[in-house]
């Protein structure tokens, strides 16, 4: 089945949990006010979209492209991006709520996560090579086996990181948040 082609196109206020939206590439598209909770955007690709305002909260990715696309003041809850497909995927985050998210395994290096909640957000595996943490939380947030090398986390807060089990060579820190670092030894540090 061939994808419709979708360029250039504003889509504002629409609910896509009542009315799914056309299975296809959309290239440059602008969404702003757009409900997606819950909607099933499998195989879709977005390439240079803009999101804005939108809930995507539990949309279902599988297999979906996402290939330089931004998303700013969006509810993503509980999104998969682990399911996307890995091909050109490339996206940021500002004033985002990506709680429970999941990015297991991607390769998302220099992503940058601005203003953005990053609390319970999975991120085991990941390669995150130079990506950016400004101004995030990220409470609770999973670091397992993940590239943090160049990451930038000197804006960042919340995070706890196992050195011993990540490789941060030549990530950014800064204090009082830095101290993350030792919260797998549980010692007490005054100031």
């Amino acid at each position: 089945m061939k994808l419709a082609y979708i360029p250039g196109k504003t889509f504002n206020n629409l609910d896509f949990t009542v009315e799914p939206p056309e299975k296809g590439e959309y290239e440059n598209c602008k969404f702003t006010g757009c409900n997606f909770s819950g909607a099933g955007l499998s195989g879709f690709i977005f390439a240079e979209c803009v999101f804005s305002g939108c809930n995507l909260s539990l949309a279902k990715l599988e297999k979906a492209a996402i290939r330089d696309c931004k998303f700013s003041e969006c509810k993503m809850l509980g999104v998969n991006f682990e399911n996307c497909n890995p091909f050109g995927l490339a996206f940021g985050f500002e004033n985002c709520n990506l709680g429970s998210a999941s990015f297991f395994g991607l390769k998302i290096k220099g992503t940058r996560f601005s203003n953005s909640n990053l609390e319970d957000v999975d991120f085991t595996g990941c390669d995150l090579t130079a990506a950016s943490f400004g101004n995030c939380s990220l409470k609770r947030a999973i670091f397992d086996n993940t590239h943090l090398e160049k990451a930038d986390f000197r804006a960042a807060s919340h995070y706890s990181i196992d050195p011993g089990n990540n490789k941060i060579k030549k990530a950014k820190f800064a204090m009082p948040w830095v101290l993350g670092l030792l919260d797998k030894y549980n010692i007490e540090i005054e100031n």
